[in-house]
């Protein structure tokens, strides 16, 4: 069943809103989220300022917006459904840090802003924690997979299995390689996926 289309009202209200999200992910990225007012936002989208009320519900709305669109992105749910069908341990740990690089290089402004803005502001904070337990419930079902496979070293618990991916595959594995350590990507995927093996089996 086809899905009828949509009105060219429909249409513009769906960009001016895409547009509010992306001018406000550019510019709390840029500027951060104390310094971003929501007139830049307006400015940058090309509407009023009211319409970024209106559409988005402001800073805070936008925040929002942002960890789901991050913390909810498809991948995540393509990923773990993928992984119910891989047997081999090795392949699953593959996938996880191909997986998080992706995510790293698409939303690590959002993560980056999120994590830095957090301890400064209560609403940052709540998004924050929306968006880590999505993220650490990831963790844990890749933990019971490899445990159901046989993919983790005798007598580890899941709860173990997940703190150890977390600590590589949370938000400081990635982020110290690339911006304390200066490595590529590439690098960092390999030595995370070596690492984990190594801790989980």
């Amino acid at each position: 069943m086809t899905e009828p289309p949509r009105s060219r009202r429909a249409e513009y209200a769906a960009a001016t809103r895409t547009a509010i999200i992306e001018a406000a992910r550019l510019l709390f990225a840029r500027h951060g989220y104390f310094a971003t007012k929501v007139e830049d936002i307006a400015v940058e989208a090309r509407v009023a300022p009211a319409t970024v009320y209106a559409v988005t519900g402001g800073k805070q709305g936008l925040i929002r917006t942002l960890v789901d669109l991050w913390s909810q992105a498809p991948i995540v749910a393509q990923t773990l459904s993928r992984q119910e069908t891989l047997t081999d341990p090795d392949e699953i740990l593959r996938d996880v840090a191909a997986v998080t690089r992706s995510m790293r290089e698409t939303y690590g402004d959002i993560m980056r802003l999120m994590l830095s803005t957090a301890p400064h502001n209560p609403e940052v904070a709540d998004g924050l924690r929306v968006a880590t337990k999505r993220y650490r419930d990831a963790i844990e079902a890749v933990a019971a997979r490899l445990g159901d496979i046989g993919g983790l070293r005798a007598g580890m618990t899941r709860a173990e299995a997940t703190d150890i991916l977390w600590f590589y595959f949370g938000y400081s594995g990635y982020f110290t390689l690339l911006d304390d350590n200066g490595w590529t990507y590439e690098q960092s995927e390999r030595w995370l996926v070596a690492q984990a093996t190594a801790a989980l089996r």
